[in-house]
C-alpha cells in the first residue's frame, strides 16, 4: 500500500497503482511522450500538490473500458519497469 491505496511492484520497483479516483502507471520517457501525444486527458502523476512523480502518468478514463488498449499500455509499463535494476528494500529504522 502507498498513498493509502494498492500499488504494484516489479523487482521492488513501483509499476502502477491507484490514487484517489485515478490509476497511475510508470513509463519510459518515450512511452510517456507517446501516451501524452495519444491522449489529451492523460496527465502527470502528482500525489501531492507540487510533487510530480516524473516517470508516472495518470491514465485517461477513456482507457478503462478499452481492455485491448489498456492492456497494451500496461504491457509497455511492465516491460520498462522489468528492465530496471532490482531495487533493494529499504531497511527499517533501528535495525
Amino acid at each position: 500500500m502507498m498513498f493509502g491505496s494498492k500499488v504494484y511492484f516489479v523487482n521492488n520497483n513501483m509499476m502502477c497503482g491507484v490514487h484517489q479516483d485515478d490509476i497511475f502507471t510508470r513509463f519510459s520517457e518515450q512511452d510517456k511522450e507517446d501516451i501524452f501525444a495519444y491522449y489529451d486527458e492523460a496527465s502527470p502523476f502528482e500525489p501531492m500538490k507540487g510533487r510530480t512523480m516524473k516517470q508516472y502518468v495518470v491514465l485517461p478514463e477513456s482507457l478503462y473500458n478499452d481492455s485491448e488498449k489498456h492492456d497494451g499500455w500496461l504491457e509497455r509499463s511492465y516491460k520498462y519497469v522489468s528492465s530496471l535494476p532490482p531495487k533493494e528494500p529499504k531497511r527499517k529504522k533501528g535495525k
